[in-house]
């Protein structure tokens, strides 16, 4: 079986987006287009990303009719394997979930708060097979990134997950999470370890509020998790991080116990929940086959924090080379989830776009 190339995906986002794009009328056209991927300050808006229920920057849902939406969801789709669109949907679903649980609450400038129709899209520069563009889908506890570069997607991260509720009860005793084997298999890990690799494996006995890295564009050794009213505004770097997490703070190289000291049942394990995260993406564009290979594996670290046991808050990291995933569930009595998967030396394209230009830049000098 041949596997996708990345420039089949490519091809099909830019179909997609164009197919949208064409829907839109020019005020619409203006509200869900942004400036081409670039240098400096052209390239700010792009770099923006959100996973709480604010402002993300583009079309919401809301304001589109229903063939827009369903063009607009296209498009969303091609960025995500089949398994990561329905996880995906029903995050977005979750939306009238906690609005009910949470007493149908409204903001000043929002009637509605919890809203499903609060998701934004914005495509950044024309779609085409040459050049740089880009788009961005976001919304409460959403957050995708894709950036394509001559055809060929080149980044899919920072990707980000959340679920609030965590678990919710359904009908005849079954029980929805859609980020549940995140929390599960690395619950399995953890338990399972001898005692002398836990304690290596724990950072702090306190799970940090969020996510140590937060919405930052970029990663770097020493982020900590910043307060909530951080991550809803501009700009999240330079805020205060939260007092007491330094103990979880990101450093230059990775915490925790590496792979290489885990047993077979734990490397199994390990694997499973790395493609939680990574098959997100389309077949093609996941990197999960990576880790088939025992020594890429071993250069994965897992560090926790936090209780074991389930239903406490928790955190963990996994963190190897070009390899950040971040979960947090500590919201809510633990039903609250976040994850994100990030690459740190190639979030956002930074530097495929870096490289890209610099080669335009050498042939426009010919």
């Amino acid at each position: 079986m041949t596997t996708p190339d990345p420039t089949d995906t490519g091809t099909a986002m830019q179909a997609a987006a164009h197919a949208w794009l064409d829907t839109l009328d020019r005020p619409a056209r203006a509200a869900g287009t942004g400036a081409a991927p670039g240098p400096g300050a052209q390239d700010t808006e792009r770099r923006r990303w959100f996973y709480t229920p604010t402002d993300h920057g583009g079309l919401t849902l809301f304001d589109q009719d229903q063939v827009q939406q369903q063009r607009a969801m296209q498009l969303v789709s091609t960025g995500l394997s089949a398994a990561g669109y329905a996880t995906v949907a029903t995050i977005m679903g979750l939306e009238n979930v906690l609005d009910r649980a949470q007493g149908w609450p409204v903001r000043p400038a929002r009637n509605r708060f919890r809203d499903p129709g609060m998701y934004y899209l914005r495509v950044f520069g024309d779609p085409g097979p040459t050049g740089a563009w880009g788009w961005r889908f976001g919304g409460h506890h959403v957050s995708l990134n894709n950036l394509v570069v001559d055809g060929r997607v080149v980044a899919t991260t920072p990707c980000f997950l959340g679920a609030n509720p965590a678990s919710t009860p359904l009908l005849g005793g079954g029980v929805l999470r859609p980020l549940g084997a995140a929390e599960d298999l690395a619950g399995e890990i953890v338990r399972g370890m001898p005692a002398e690799i836990l304690e290596a494996a724990t950072l702090s006995e306190t799970a940090p509020p969020d996510l140590v890295t937060a919405n930052r564009p970029v990663v770097t050794p020493g982020d900590r998790p910043l307060p909530p009213s951080a991550i809803r505004r501009d700009p999240a770097p330079g805020a205060e991080p939260v007092a007491g997490t330094e103990d979880v703070a990101l450093a230059a190289s990775p915490s925790g116990v590496p792979a290489s000291a885990f047993d077979d049942r734990a490397r199994d394990l390990l694997r499973r929940l790395l493609s939680a995260y990574l098959d997100r993406a389309p077949v093609g564009i996941a990197p999960s086959a990576r880790y088939e290979d025992d020594a890429a594996l071993d250069e994965v670290h897992l560090a926790w924090a936090g209780s074991t046991e389930p239903g406490r808050p928790h955190y963990y990291r996994l963190q190897g080379p070009r390899l950040l995933l971040e979960w947090d569930n500590t919201q809510g009595g633990a039903d609250h989830a976040h994850s994100v998967w990030r690459d740190p030396e190639s979030d956002l394209g930074l530097d495929v776009l870096g490289e890209h230009l610099a080669q335009d830049h050498r042939t426009d000098e010919r």
